[in-house]
């Protein structure tokens, strides 16, 4: 009975080993196959990016990650819709000359103005608005390096949200700490990338471009640390989500009540 008992077990195991085998060798052909259907797939872009861009513990996971199926079609449209903005108040609207844009953007229904802080669509739409050639390139440059590489592993929704994010924060910033100045620009987006990303934010001046960097080294580390993990079910994401929140209530409630702008 000893010996027949054994070699139930073995057939046990040898079934268990057989089924796991049948499971890698089908996830390796549901990958093979994902791969041959994207014939926009360009490897030799990748390794590039993944070689300058990101530290080597990383480089595998992001070179079995990125493919272009969905496209980056969030970070590729607002920067089209960025500079569309550009280039209506650049050449549509009277300047004097459009390095620096001045009086046309000031006037602007997307701009962040203290004084109309009540239209609450400011504190997003001024990132369309920017306030000369070298502000655009700049932002457009960097948000398309780090953001196209970043939805191609993580796709637009996740980039959507910490890129938005670095947004609000970086208006709701400005609004406590520069509570007279106007703001114009997407920087908040784009150092919540760089945020995400490098985990780091550079030394600037500006309160907007450090609450960027901070969204996204809260929001976006939590975001693109979770290759293989739904948002909803990782804890880190909630604890990013209510400490962002209890930012914005407090600075909404600055903004109604203590703002010497009021």
């Amino acid at each position: 009975m000893a010996a027949a008992h054994d070699l139930e077990m073995e057939e046990d195991v040898n079934l268990n080993r057989d089924r796991e085998m049948k499971e890698m060798l089908e996830e390796e052909k549901m990958r093979e196959d994902r791969e041959g259907k994207d014939p926009f797939r360009l490897k030799k872009v990748h390794r590039i990016v993944s070689k300058w861009m990101l530290p080597e513990p990383v480089r595998r996971t992001y070179l079995e990650r990125a493919n272009c199926l969905p496209p980056p079609v969030f970070i590729i449209s607002i920067s089209i819709a960025e500079l569309a903005v550009f280039i209506y108040y650049a050449v549509w609207k009277p300047q004097k000359q459009w390095i620096t844009l001045d009086s046309g953007i000031l006037e602007s229904p997307f701009i962040y103005s203290p004084e109309k802080r009540e239209e609450a669509w400011r504190f997003i739409s001024y990132m369309l608005v920017h306030a000369g050639v070298q502000h655009i390139l700049g932002n457009l440059v960097m948000q398309l390096v780090l953001g196209i590489p970043l939805e191609m592993v993580h796709k637009g929704l996740r980039v959507g949200l910490v890129y938005l994010a670095g947004v609000i924060a970086g208006s709701l910033a400005s609004s406590i700490f520069d509570p007279l100045k106007s703001l114009v620009g997407a920087s908040g987006g784009v150092y919540a990338l760089m945020g995400g990303y490098f985990m780091n934010v550079l030394v600037v001046s500006f309160a907007a471009h450090v609450a960027g960097g901070f969204a996204g080294m809260s929001i976006g580390y939590t975001v693109f640390s979770c290759f293989d993990k739904a948002l909803l079910k990782d804890p880190r994401f909630w604890i990013a989500i209510a400490a962002y929140l209890a930012c914005v209530l407090f600075a909404v409630f600055f903004n109604i009540f203590l703002s010497p702008a009021n």
